[in-house]
């Protein structure tokens, strides 16, 4: 049955012609690199500046190349609307896996796909500001670099008007920038083919590229492009890394730094195989074999050819990060001897890294959104059995179960954790979540840790571990909840709040102490402690759980390589 409205007419006696309202100029700023006039809106007391163009489009021959920086003038930019995201990646579907099955059915959707898969020409970056902000105000910039497993995710889905208001609440004001970067295999194809064509780690490159149109032309927006601090959230914080590793660790440009800080949000080194390994390779023939292009006498050049949706259905025809395989990821960063010049772990150890203070922590229950896609796993042979077929298939099989051993107990080494038998999905659910959590994020940052401090001893560095979330069944404090927490602060409770305070002062002052009110956060090197934020309270704790996991992983990271 269609629903009508009924419009109601009421007669009112006609007033005189009211003045004109004087409506307030939109926010502009004319920019020097490319020449451009960018046009913006304002809001809730927040200029915002989107979709503004940082790069050449990576379209035609230009796909699956180093972004190319724009040389023409641009004239006038419509700054006002919706950056586009570039391209995401599909999700395949296990329909007996619920509930997992249900989110890949929503995030394959024309609604989310749609606005998405726009096409390939999204190389931009949003710039926000307080109102009234002038190009003398040389305010301290923070870079975002959003997360999504290498294969989503985009500026659309982060809006910085409440960590700029909040910032100017707490008088000390900032400027935000987001960038748009290529995921998936439009910007970590790994192979052979693309290592010879050098046109490795696309979204690195992308992302870095952003930094240097921050320094170009930030100032202009009353940013002080000496004052930059990198800022991610899992695979941002793991590109914040990478960002300090680049060309054995040279941040500059034009002789300067391209950002003095970095603060990382679940995600540090990530060891890795080579572009062209065995595992690498297999990604780029599923996709060359999927895009029609097995047989052609150039793999690479035919891949630039075929057109918008073949390709993204090709470069998403492998496993993805909701799927079985989880994080062990088909895109991600990967060394190839040039920009990322070998596996992470190894530049630290090398000091081959830009030495910047940093900021780095994780959630407490890391692992368990993940976990959710393997419930085959009903004992510690078929976990060990997992990680050998799915994440380290050169590693021996012994190595591995003698891995799965440190978790003796899912009562104690289980995630959630501090939940004693509780939570267990599965028969093996809690163990999985915590082995997977702490190789991807949470032991491999104490490694990080350590040897940032053995290499670079007088660099600051400080350590949390994000708790606000206890208590929520199955997942605990998991993976991206600090995204609600600490980037949107949709509840206002004191961990919120505390994070948010630090962070403000080590953005201003390279000290996450300085000018604030807040608890003493102490450098990680003074005793290696973290800040454990709690919904309700800020404490410290001793950065020493699960020592026997942590020790095994440290001793066997050869293993462990993506």
């Amino acid at each position: 049955m269609k629903a009508f409205v009924l419009l109601s007419y009421i007669p009112v006696a006609i007033a005189a012609p009211a003045a004109p309202v004087e409506r307030a100029a939109a926010p502009t700023v004319v920019i020097p690199s490319p020449a451009a006039t960018v046009v913006g809106k304002s809001l809730l007391s927040v200029e915002s500046f989107n979709g503004i163009p940082f790069a050449k489009p990576p379209t035609g021959e230009l796909r699956l190349k180093p972004p190319q920086p724009l040389t023409s003038a641009l004239g006038k930019i419509d700054a006002t609307g919706l950056a586009k995201a570039c391209p995401q990646f599909f999700f395949s579907i296990d329909d007996s896996n619920f509930p997992t099955n249900v989110l890949g059915t929503i995030l394959n959707t024309p609604l989310f796909q749609a606005a998405s898969n726009a096409g390939e020409d999204c190389l931009t970056l949003n710039v926000q500001r307080p109102a009234g902000t002038t190009a003398s105000s040389k305010l301290p910039v923070l870079f975002w670099i959003f997360g999504g497993g290498f294969e989503l995710g985009s500026t659309q889905m982060y809006d910085g008007t409440s960590l700029v208001a909040e910032s100017v609440a707490q008088g000390k004001p900032i400027i935000f920038v987001a960038v748009n970067y290529r995921v998936g295999g439009f910007g970590f194809l790994p192979g052979k083919e693309i290592l010879a064509d050098g046109s490795a780690n696309l979204g690195l490159l992308d992302q870095r590229l952003g930094l240097t149109w921050v320094a170009n032309n930030i100032e202009k927006f009353g940013g002080d492009p000496s004052k930059v601090t990198i800022w991610g959230e899992s695979a941002g914080s793991i590109s914040v890394l990478d960002q300090m590793a680049l060309y054995d660790g040279d941040n500059t440009y034009k002789g300067k730094p391209l950002f003095r800080a970095g603060i990382m949000n679940s995600g540090s080194i990530v060891p890795a195989q080579p572009v062209d390994s065995p595992k690498g390779q297999v990604v780029y023939d599923t996709v060359v074999k999927e895009a029609g292009c097995a047989g052609t006498s150039d793999t690479l050049a035919c891949l630039r050819k075929v057109d918008y949706t073949t390709f993204l259905n090709a470069a998403n025809s492998v496993p993805g990060i909701l799927s079985y395989n989880t994080v062990a990821l088909s895109y991600l960063p990967r060394p190839d001897g040039k920009v990322l010049t070998d596996s992470p772990e190894k530049l630290i150890m090398a000091s081959k890294y830009a030495k910047v203070p940093f900021i780095v922590g994780d959630q407490e229950d890391e692992g368990t959104l993940f976990a959710l896609f393997t419930a085959n796993l009903t004992s510690t042979s078929d976990v060990s059995k997992y990680l050998n077929t799915i994440f380290f298939p050169d590693a021996q099989r012994s190595v591995l179960d003698k891995f799965v051993a440190t978790y003796q107990t899912i009562t104690e080494d289980g995630s959630p954790f501090r939940t004693s038998i509780l939570n267990n999905w599965y028969p093996q659910f809690k163990r999985v979540a915590a082995i997977l959590g702490d190789l991807t994020f949470t032991l491999t940052r104490r490694v990080f840790l350590e040897l940032s401090s053995s290499v670079a001893p007088d660099v600051p560095s400080w350590s949390y571990l994000a708790t606000y979330d206890f208590g929520t069944p199955i997942l605990g404090t998991f993976h991206g909840s600090d995204l609600l927490q600490v980037f949107y602060g949709v509840l206002p409770n004191v961990a919120a709040k505390t994070i948010r305070g630090h962070y403000f002062s080590f953005i201003y002052d390279l000290d996450p102490n300085k000018n604030n009110d807040l608890e003493e956060w102490p450098q990680w090197s003074e005793g290696q402690k973290l800040a454990k934020f709690d919904a309700l309270s800020t404490s410290l704790i001793s950065d020493d759980f699960r020592a026997d996991s942590f020790e095994f992983i440290k001793e066997n990271v050869a293993e462990f390589h993506i």
